[in-house]
C-alpha cells in the first residue's frame, strides 16, 4: 500500500468501522479517518518521493539483480520491472535479513511505520517481488506460515562506481548532488521570425522532458533556466547561479519545413566546451531530433544510464507540429496567471485538442486550467469544471502512462477537487518515481500532505519542488504551496516570507493572497492582512469566506483558524 492514514496509536480511539479501498491492486480495509478523535485526526504521509532519494548500487541475491537506485529488479531471465515504492521498501528489508524469518509485524513496523494497514498490503507487495523475480520467485522468498516470511539466497552487494559502499546494507547512501547536474537554456533563434520565440525556447521542453525522467540526473527546470537565459548565457554564471555541472545551449533555425538545431554542452566550472553537434531535419523530425539530442547528453554526462531506462523517459511526440506550437505558446500564456491571458491560454489549448486529440501534454494542462480556475475563483460553474479537470487528467495519462506531468495534475485532481486523498498518494507517488526531477509532482505532494494535516511532510515535498524549480516562470505555483506548508507546519513568518515572494511576481493570484493574510494575521500584522482582503476582493468581488470554506480541502483543524483569520483581515462571510 503506496499510504495510508492512520496512526496505529489512535485506533484504540476508533469506532470499528471499516471502509474497503483498492490499494496496490487488492481491497485493503481500514479504519474510517473521520472515526478519529478530535486530537488524533492529523494525518500522516511517510514515504512519498523516497523513491527520488534512494540509495545507488546494485544487491545480487540468487539469480536476481535489485539496482536499489533505479528501483528494478531483473530476474534470471534478463526481464526489468520497475518496483514501487513500497514493494522496493519491502525487498530492501527482506535483503537486510537474509535466512531469518521476517514476521509480518516487523514488516509493518519497518514499511509501514506508525500506521495501520492490514496484511493485504504485506501480500500483494511479497507477489510483486516474487513476479518481478520469475519463475523461480517463490522459493526464493518463502512464506512461512503463522510466522512470516523467508528470502532464502545469498546476498551480496555491488559497490557503485564511485567506490562508496551500498546504503542498503546499512552504509550511507549517494547523496543527490553526487548525481551529473545539468540545465537546458533556451536556444538561439538564428534568424528566426520573432514572433515565434516561444518556439525556440519550446525546442528544449522535448530534451528536458526526456531529463527530468532520470533518476540518476538532476535536472534544473525549463523555466529556470529560461528565466536565467534572459540576463547571461554564460555557462559559468549559470553554474554559479542555478548549482549544476553542465549548460547546454545552442541554436535554431527554421525555414519553413527545415530545420536546423546545433548544440553546445559545456562543464560549469571551467566553461570549456565538452560536446557541439548538429541536427538537420524537416519540421515533422523535431521531437525525434529532441530525443536524439537528450540521448547524446546522457552518453556524455551520466553513461551509467542503461538504454532501457533512457527508452522509459522518452516521450510519446505529438502528432501534429502545429497542435505543439500552439501548447507552448499557451504556457506562455498560462505563465502569468492573471484572468485576461489564463482564458487566452485555455484557447490555445482547445485549439491543439483538436488539431491532436492524442497528445497528453495538452490534455495534462487543461486539466490544470480547469483546477486554477475554480482556486482562483474565476469558474461560473464549479462542478462542470471539477469534471472537466478529472477528464482531461485521466485522459492525459491514458495517452501517455510514463508522462510525471500527467499523473502529477491526475493525483492533484483526486486530492484537491475530491479530497481522494489514499487515490492521490498512490498517483503522486507514480508520478515521483516516473520523474524525480518533475516539480510538479513534489509541489502536489505537499499540497495533499498538507491537506492530510502533515505540515512538516508538506514543507519537505514544497522545499524540493522549490529546489527544483527555482526561477521557473510558473515557480510561483511552487513556492504558493510551499508557503501553505509553512502555514500548515505552524512557521507563519516563513509562510509570510514566501507568500509575498509569490505576491511580487504574481500580484493577483489570490490562492497565494490568502495564505498571505491568514499568516499576516497569526503573526499580528492585522493592517497589512486587511490590505491584502482588499486585494483579494478588487481581484474577485463575489469572495465569500463561506463559500471558499466549503470548497477548500484544508484539514478541519487548519481549516476553521484560516477562516477566522481572514474573517479578521476583513473578508466578509
Amino acid at each position: 500500500m503506496h499510504a495510508a492514514v492512520l496512526r496505529r496509536d489512535a485506533v484504540a480511539n476508533m469506532v470499528r468501522t471499516a471502509v474497503p479501498i483498492v490499494s496496490n491492486g487488492a481491497t485493503v480495509t481500514l479504519l474510517r479517518r473521520d472515526k478519529l478523535s478530535p486530537s488524533r485526526s492529523t494525518g500522516v504521509v511517510r514515504g512519498l518521493g523516497q523513491v527520488a532519494t534512494a540509495p545507488q548500487g546494485k544487491i545480487r541475491f540468487g539469480c536476481c539483480v535489485l539496482d536499489d537506485g533505479r528501483g528494478t529488479l531483473s530476474a534470471p531471465d534478463g526481464a526489468e520491472t520497475v518496483l514501487r515504492p513500497k514493494t522496493l521498501d519491502l525487498l530492501r528489508l527482506m535483503l537486510r535479513n537474509p535466512g531469518r524469518v521476517v514476521s509480518r509485524q516487523e514488516i509493518l513496523d519497518a514499511v509501514w511505520p506508525n500506521l495501520f494497514v492490514t496484511d493485504d498490503s504485506i501480500t500483494q507487495c511479497v507477489v510483486e517481488i516474487r513476479r518481478a523475480m520469475g519463475a523461480g520467485g517463490v522459493e526464493l522468498l518463502k512464506t512461512v506460515p503463522r510466522r512470516g516470511y523467508l528470502l532464502q539466497a545469498e546476498v551480496a552487494a555491488e559497490p557503485p562506481k564511485n567506490g562508496r559502499a551500498n546504503g542498503l546494507l546499512g552504509a550511507a547512501p549517494a547523496q543527490p548532488e553526487d548525481r551529473p547536474s545539468i540545465a537546458v537554456l533556451p536556444f538561439r533563434k538564428d534568424g528566426a521570425d520573432p514572433q515565434e520565440s516561444y518556439f525556440a525556447d519550446g525546442i528544449i521542453e522535448g530534451i528536458v522532458h526526456v531529463l527530468s525522467g532520470l533518476e540518476r540526473i538532476v535536472v534544473v527546470s525549463r523555466g529556470s533556466a529560461l528565466a536565467l537565459a534572459e540576463t547571461t548565457v554564460d555557462p559559468r554564471e549559470v553554474g554559479r547561479a542555478l548549482g549544476v555541472r553542465y549548460a547546454l545551449y545552442g541554436g535554431v533555425r527554421r525555414a519553413g519545413e527545415r530545420l536546423r538545431i546545433t548544440t553546445e554542452l559545456s562543464e560549469t566550472e571551467t566553461g570549456a566546451i565538452i560536446r557541439s553537434d548538429r541536427y538537420d531535419g524537416d519540421a515533422g523530425d523535431l521531437f525525434a531530433l529532441q530525443d536524439r539530442i537528450a540521448e547524446q547528453v546522457v552518453a556524455t554526462i551520466a553513461p551509467q544510464v542503461r538504454e532501457r531506462e533512457l527508452a522509459r523517459a522518452l516521450r510519446k511526440a505529438p502528432e501534429s507540429l502545429t497542435a505543439y506550437d500552439l501548447v507552448l505558446r499557451a504556457l506562455d500564456r498560462l505563465k502569468n496567471l492573471d484572468r485576461s491571458s489564463f482564458a487566452h491560454g485555455r484557447d490555445l489549448l482547445e485549439r491543439a485538442v483538436a488539431l491532436d486529440p492524442k497528445y497528453p501534454s495538452t490534455h495534462s494542462y487543461i486539466a490544470w486550467w480547469h483546477m486554477v480556475s475554480i482556486g482562483q475563483g474565476w469558474s461560473p460553474d464549479n462542478h462542470a469544471d471539477m469534471a472537466e479537470a478529472e477528464r482531461h487528467a485521466e485522459l492525459a495519462t491514458a495517452l501517455d502512462p510514463q508522462d510525471p506531468l500527467a499523473w502529477a495534475i491526475r493525483g492533484h485532481a483526486q486530492s484537491y477537487l475530491y479530497r481522494n486523498y489514499d487515490g492521490a498518494l498512490r498517483i503522486l507517488e507514480r508520478a515521483m518515481a516516473l520523474g524525480p526531477n518533475c516539480p510538479w509532482a513534489w509541489s502536489f505532494g505537499s499540497a495533499t500532505a498538507g491537506y492530510l494535516g502533515n505540515g512538516p511532510e508538506a514543507v519537505r515535498l514544497g522545499e524540493q519542488a522549490v529546489r527544483l524549480a527555482p526561477l521557473d516562470p510558473l515557480s510561483p505555483l511552487h513556492e504558493h504551496l510551499l508557503s501553505q506548508a509553512y502555514y500548515i507546519a505552524g512557521r507563519f513568518e516563513e509562510a509570510v516570507t514566501w507568500a509575498n515572494k509569490v505576491r511580487s511576481r504574481s500580484p493577483g493570484f489570490t490562492s497565494n493572497l490568502r495564505t498571505l493574510g491568514a499568516a499576516l494575521v497569526a503573526v499580528g500584522r492585522n493592517i497589512d492582512a486587511q490590505e491584502v482582503a482588499q486585494r483579494i476582493l478588487a481581484e474577485d468581488p463575489s469572495f465569500r469566506l463561506s463559500a471558499f470554506a466549503a470548497r477548500t480541502p484544508l484539514p478541519t483543524s487548519v481549516r476553521v483558524l484560516f477562516v477566522d483569520r481572514l474573517r479578521a483581515a476583513g473578508l466578509p462571510d
